[in-house]
């Protein structure tokens, strides 16, 4: 594929014009990210709620693994669609989106087996929750691939309305699960309402997943497409290496308390989510239009994620405790205890990432993967040292630490990176 490049500059859309689109770019990335927050907060709230903190944390191990999983298909299948597909004709997107879908769908089968295969071996109650895994980790899949290849074509909306699908299908699924009372079921509950939402995006798009062509497009997208797999699973393998550390080390109890403390930080965690759909666009037209602006914009994106970040854990450790009780049920005790650690560990986090998406913007891949590395390093460190000195409450103060240091390298790593351009201004623009 001939690489795509920016000869000149756009022409500069009116302040007001340009402040619509972004904020109308934004309205649908938040709202897109609040639609599949509100399932997976669903869906932990139920499990922690019927289940108790063991079977909580033996969810939560299933969970992690998802993540992982779900950075595979991402780095492999919809990043470099996003990247080399956004914006292009109906054409070209409709090709892609057939290569890229089948990917995920590849990707979800291949290691779905995988998981089924080892859930049936170590039976007990782990078990069970990961075959349910290995069985719906197609549908999840092939539900999240549409919802970027949405975005990739400008189409927000839609990528909105399918995880509005989803949230709709699930709540049928989880009062079913409820009477059944496992965690398997809950897994089967929110894996087969994700499988019902990717079942319409088909519909929506018009397209089929082309799963015969995922060797070709891994091969087309070699270049870009191994370089994200590695940035996406280095962090979300630390965060499995970390739960799994933490459940060896401290109990499964541990897994549940931390991913309990999490959920209470779940409806900020949406709103970042949302905004990094689009802070690495944003910052590339940052680039183009008003260079000598990047640093400033990426410090004010990562210091408003960072306040907001710690204003809500203030909030959070303002509440009664009986609604904390309403919410997370017996979890409630234990996550209480980690609010502090984990709003810094979120901070920093959030700070880090106006860095990184100047890093993107910069296209400086190598700096990013550094970083990338360094941070999952620390995390993976922090989380395990702390829970072996300090156990829960330890591992949180740990991955905290990490976290806020990472975030440093992140900034040093940017700073470099802009000096390096002020000294050579006119670096190559590409898109793939």
């Amino acid at each position: 594929m001939t690489p795509m490049t920016i000869e000149g500059e756009r022409p500069t859309a009116p302040a007001g014009s340009a402040r619509r689109a972004l904020v109308g770019r934004l309205s649908w990335g938040l709202a897109d990210q609040a639609a599949s927050s509100v399932s997976n907060f669903a869906v932990g709230i139920y499990v922690a709620r019927s289940l108790g903190v063991t079977a909580f944390g033996v969810f939560s191990l299933a969970w992690v693994t998802y993540g992982v999983v779900l950075n595979v298909s991402r780095g492999l299948a919809t990043d470099p669609l996003v990247v080399r597909f956004s914006g292009v004709p109906d054409a070209s997107w409709r090709g892609a989106v057939a290569r890229s879908t089948g990917t995920a769908l590849g990707v979800g089968t291949a290691i779905g087996a995988v998981c089924l295969v080892a859930g049936l071996g170590l039976g007990g109650r782990l078990g069970p929750a990961f075959a349910a895994l290995g069985v719906m980790l197609p549908g999840l899949l092939l539900q999240d691939a549409w919802r970027f290849s949405f975005f990739a074509a400008g189409a927000g909306r839609k990528a909105f309305v399918n995880d509005v699908v989803w949230g709709v299908a699930l709540v049928p699924a989880l009062v079913v699960a409820a009477r059944v009372g496992s965690v398997a079921a809950f897994v089967f509950a929110w894996g087969a309402s994700a499988t019902v939402a990717a079942g319409y995006g088909c519909l929506q798009s018009g397209i089929r997943p082309r799963l015969t062509e995922a060797r070709g497009w891994l091969r087309e997208q070699r270049d870009l497409g191994y370089r994200y797999l590695v940035e996406n699973v280095s962090l979300s393998g630390a965060s499995q290496v970390r739960a799994y550390g933490l459940g060896a080390i401290v109990g499964v109890g541990a897994v549940g308390a931390v991913r309990g403390a999490e959920l209470l930080l779940g409806p900020f965690l949406a709103v970042l989510m949302g905004l990094s759909l689009v802070t690495v666009p944003e910052a590339a037209r940052v680039l183009r239009q008003a260079p000598h602006q990047l640093g400033r914009f990426c410090l004010l994106l990562g210091g408003g994620q960072a306040v907001g970040a710690l204003l809500w854990g203030a909030a959070l450790l303002l509440m009664p405790g009986r609604f904390g009780e309403l919410v997370l049920g017996g979890v409630w005790h234990s996550a209480s205890q980690l609010i502090v650690p984990i709003t810094l560990g979120v901070a920093g986090a959030g700070l880090g990432t106006g860095a990184a998406a100047g890093l993107r913007a910069l296209g400086a891949a190598r700096r990013s993967l550094r970083c990338q590395l360094f941070a999952s390093a620390c995390y993976a460190g922090g989380g395990l040292g702390g829970a072996a000195a300090a156990g829960t409450v330890g591992s949180a103060w740990g991955v905290a630490a990490a976290t806020v240091s990472s975030s440093a390298v992140w900034w040093l790593q940017l700073r470099s990176a802009l000096r390096e351009r002020h000294r050579d201004p006119l670096p190559e623009v590409r898109t793939s």
